[in-house]
């Protein structure tokens, strides 16, 4: 018997909501169900949304305290925001932003060259790399015969030393003010080397910082540039880097 009903369905006249009589056309279109059920869906919502501010407004502690009354006034029973006065045009701030970034850029490149001179101090001061002075012969028998100690005409006890290297001669002839003053000197050397890897570590600290900031400041002075168009941000800002941003492709002319 279903299988009946199921066919005889597909024979059977289309139901069709009538349209609009003529006589009628000058009111408009027929209001057919599904514009009448977006209507009361519609108006339900606005209903309800109504009756949640009414019962939110009764509920309302008028002593409470909330910040936003730090920066709104009622007026005539009608809350407004305070505007702030603006102090300072457009013009005034980018004006501003640029002498920041040729302070932070000029600070930036003098730390630079600071960083670069220190390590090129440090660089003659430094003795924990091994030693790589190559000496030459001419062939196997010189090589077999070849003595260090000859060779730098100095006792085997100083040849770990890279200056001030004492010679035969001077041990001979009992020299050993020029030894005393190596020992102070090595003294004096090693507080230097201390005190100039501290002063490096910090240059190189704050040199990083000025060139995080000065790529900050440029991103966004290029963010305030209307004309160019932002496709993403790949990485947001931090403390220790600038924001990265895909820019959309434009074609040069």
């Amino acid at each position: 018997m279903s299988s009946w009903k199921n066919a005889s369905k597909a024979y059977q006249k289309p139901h069709r909501e009538r349209h609009q009589p003529e006589a009628r056309k000058h009111l408009g279109l027929l209001e057919k169900k599904k514009d009448y059920k977006e209507r009361a869906e519609d108006y339900n919502a606005k209903k309800a949304q109504l009756q949640y501010l009414q019962r939110k407004a009764l509920d309302k502690n008028p002593d409470e305290f909330y910040f936003h009354m730090v920066n709104s006034e009622v007026k005539d029973g009608v809350h407004f925001d305070k505007t702030k006065e603006v102090t300072m045009t457009t013009e005034q701030v980018k004006l501003m932003q640029t002498q920041d970034h040729r302070y932070i850029a000029s600070r930036h490149v003098i730390e630079e060259k600071k960083v670069k001179s220190l390590q090129a101090r440090l660089h003659n001061l430094d003795s924990d790399h091994p030693n790589k002075h190559t000496f030459f012969v001419d062939d196997e028998k010189e090589l077999r015969k070849f003595s260090l100690t000859k060779r730098l005409d100095t006792p085997a006890e100083l040849l770990h030393r890279r200056y001030n290297r004492l010679r035969n001669t001077d041990v001979a002839n009992k020299n050993f003010q020029a030894l005393a003053k190596d020992a102070e000197t090595l003294k004096n050397v090693a507080k230097l080397r201390h005190k100039a890897y501290k002063e490096l570590e910090a240059r190189t600290g704050r040199n990083k910082k000025l060139a995080t900031l000065e790529r900050k400041i440029e991103i966004k002075k290029v963010l305030q540039d209307k004309s160019r168009t932002v496709k993403s941000r790949l990485a947001p800002e931090t403390p220790d880097s600038a924001p990265v941003y895909v820019w959309k492709s434009e074609r040069k002319r």
